[in-house]
């Protein structure tokens, strides 16, 4: 099975070799630049394997926003504001993704479901982090309800995106509350790429069977 993950989607198993093994930096005292792309490392090998199919419409818009998170993984460790801005634009393209995938009727739970994190992400980001971390929420939770109310599969793009409310709430959490907690930097980390890896695979599978795709190109 790994060569056969190797041969058809090499940038997938290159992404979760970082994306899975990112914590052993801090146990092996990585120096810091060595760090910082180990960590860009697991979004950013999604990027080719998002662009494997096309290299326009959404792939390209998925790539986009791999790309911007990955930036956002090497700028946070520099400055949490410079990678609130990236993390952010990466939201708003995102929106603009879900927002072309509406499904024709949602369910009334799902519909609720939406509304409720879109409201409660930035009210929960406030008690945890203040104004700049709810004000940033505001595009966090926005993109979330938009993907659990678009026509990807929920419990793919969907549950992805709520992974990704979870990591940066408990990011937020961790800077303030939770004093810097390991067990909580564990869950912050993996919440958010596995969150990451379930959108990215959704998407791109999605969209290949729905024919957005020029060739037979392997996922």
């Amino acid at each position: 099975m790994g060569q056969d993950l190797a041969h058809k989607r090499p940038w997938l198993l290159l992404s979760l070799l970082f994306g899975l093994t990112f914590p052993m930096a801090n146990f092996l005292s990585v120096p810091g630049l060595w760090t910082i792309a180990w960590k860009m490392g697991g979004l950013a090998m999604l990027v080719p394997y998002a662009l494997r199919q096309h290299h326009s419409g959404e792939f390209a818009m998925l790539a986009g926003i791999l790309g911007l998170c990955a930036i956002g993984d090497g700028l946070v460790e520099i400055s949490l504001e410079y990678g609130a801005i990236a993390f952010g634009a990466a939201h708003i393209l995102a929106i603009y993704l879900y927002s072309r995938h509406r499904r024709v009727r949602p369910v009334v739970s799902q519909q609720l479901l939406g509304y409720t994190v879109f409201i409660a992400t930035p009210v929960i980001a406030y008690f945890l982090g203040g104004a700049l971390a709810a004000g940033y929420s505001v595009l966090l939770g926005a993109m979330a309800a938009m993907a659990w109310t678009s026509n990807f599969p929920r419990y793919r793009v969907g549950m992805g995106a709520m992974l990704f409310v979870l990591s940066d709430l408990l990011l937020f959490a961790r800077e303030g509350v939770l004093g810097g907690n390991m067990i909580a930097g564990l869950g912050v980390w993996y919440s958010y790429y596995i969150g990451m890896l379930l959108i990215a695979t959704g998407v791109v599978q999605t969209l290949v069977k729905r024919g957005h795709y020029a060739d037979g190109a392997g996922l």
